[in-house]
């Protein structure tokens, strides 16, 4: 099968741990390369952020990578893309109107609308993954959120005029339930796991404190690391290794960076504390490996793919019970779940583990089992080719329709094209 991605932001080539690189990147990188092992054509489009590079990347993975040139050729915050995704889609367009993918495969609610552009001429069904939505992140962050303003009533369109939607957690289901999105029009695969790269065995760095709590993810406010600082100070002889962010020596210098120390600080726990910054992935096994305890302390979570590392590595997990945490996380059985920012919880489930050193080897080999019997990429590109062979088929069904002369039957415009009114894209370059 040909299959397109877009991705308009998280570029699958990008180092981890910036702002806007995360989760959404692996999962487009590890979905694409999963689905060519499996002998599939994948093409990701991302934006172009250097002039300098190469506008095609085949990986070694056998997917490749196409730049799209929209906006300015250096980086940009995602919240600053919309007014791009008209030159976005008018290049997919372009494109596919020469040769044209038989699945598009849209990640975030940016990719969306340049995908729904770029698809109507060419009648491709899409398929969307929000990975987050907008509506989640206005109710947690409020005034604070950066996001265009536009961004729910976009969203909204896309999730009903998109083809299919396929939602990481059972939590966006909900959500999307709540936007008038039916249920049957949604399935549920989650994100996946390198059980080859995340193992048990292997080499483990070494510790500096009896007890080690690790916490991965981008250096933002909403994944809750002040939560697991706080909680450090109820955790003696514990030390806390944060990866992700700018480089080591530059932590201070980063607004969010910069508060978590002074927090440290305030704490008494700074001593305790390393912030890391960013680390190859190739690292973070070891890294993980080394921990007694993973913790994951956000807001919310579209998903969450450390937990997953971490049971793969069968390191005992302890989490927020929100979003996509809530399917992945079995309390009582691979971890514990705990209610979001409230770090006295949080230093109380991770004090009995640390105590009980027989539960935490049952937790982990509990956690290596669940991600081992769900959780492979392999696994989670079968599951999403059988989306993509569904609306396939659909379109298939509605083409020979048309041709049998029913199409006059038809009432309204198609779902693609309702998106691209709806989105305010039109061919313009």
């Amino acid at each position: 099968m040909k299959i397109a991605m877009v991705s308009e932001h998280a570029n699958p080539l990008a180092a981890l741990g910036g702002v806007d690189a995360g989760g959404q990147n692996v999962h487009v990188a590890e979905l694409s390369a999963a689905l060519c092992r499996q002998g599939h054509d994948v093409s990701v489009y991302t934006r172009r952020e250097d002039a300098a590079a190469e506008p095609v990347t085949t990986t070694e993975q056998g997917y490749r990578v196409i730049g799209v040139p929209a906006g300015p050729p250096h980086p940009l915050p995602k919240d600053e893309l919309l007014p791009h995704m008209g030159e976005f889609g008018a290049f997919l367009r372009e494109q596919w109107r020469r040769e044209r993918p038989e699945v598009v495969h849209a990640h975030f609610w940016m990719s969306g609308l340049a995908a729904l552009s770029a698809a109507r001429s060419t009648e491709t069904p899409v398929v969307q993954t929000f990975h987050a939505l907008g509506v989640v992140k206005r109710r947690h962050q409020g005034a604070d959120d950066t996001s265009p303003a536009d961004r729910i009533r976009l969203e909204q369109s896309i999730a009903q005029q998109t083809d299919r939607i396929i939602a990481t957690c059972t939590d966006e289901v909900f959500e999307l339930a709540r936007m008038g999105v039916p249920r049957a029009r949604t399935s549920v695969i989650p994100c996946g796991v390198d059980l080859e790269q995340f193992t048990p065995d292997g080499p483990t760095a070494a510790k500096t404190s009896t007890h080690r709590v690790i916490s991965v993810g981008r250096l933002v406010p909403r994944k809750g690391f002040d939560i697991a600082i706080t909680a450090l100070a109820d955790l003696p002889d514990t030390e806390l290794v944060l990866i992700g962010g700018p480089d080591e020596g530059a932590v201070a210098d980063d607004p969010e960076g910069s508060r978590l120390l002074a927090l440290a600080d305030e704490l008494g726990v700074r001593d305790r504390l390393h912030m890391v910054g960013q680390v190859p992935r190739t690292h973070v096994p070891q890294l993980l490996r080394s921990a007694d305890v993973v913790v994951c302390t956000p807001w919310y979570e579209p998903f969450g793919i450390t937990p997953l590392e971490a049971m793969a590595c069968g390191v005992p997990v302890v989490a927020s019970a929100v979003g996509g945490l809530i399917d992945t996380v079995v309390d009582g059985v691979t971890g514990r779940l705990v209610t979001p920012q409230e770090p006295a919880s949080l230093a109380a489930a991770v004090r009995e583990l640390l105590d009980a050193p027989e539960v935490r080897q049952r937790y982990g080999r509990a956690g290596y089992d669940r991600v081992h019997a769900r959780y492979s990429w392999d696994r989670v590109a079968r599951d999403t080719l059988r989306e993509y062979r569904r609306v396939t088929a659909a379109a298939a069904g509605r083409r020979a329709f048309d041709r049998a002369g029913g199409g006059e039957l038809r009432t309204g415009s198609t779902p693609t094209d309702r998106g691209v009114r709806a989105s305010g894209l039109t061919e313009r370059r």
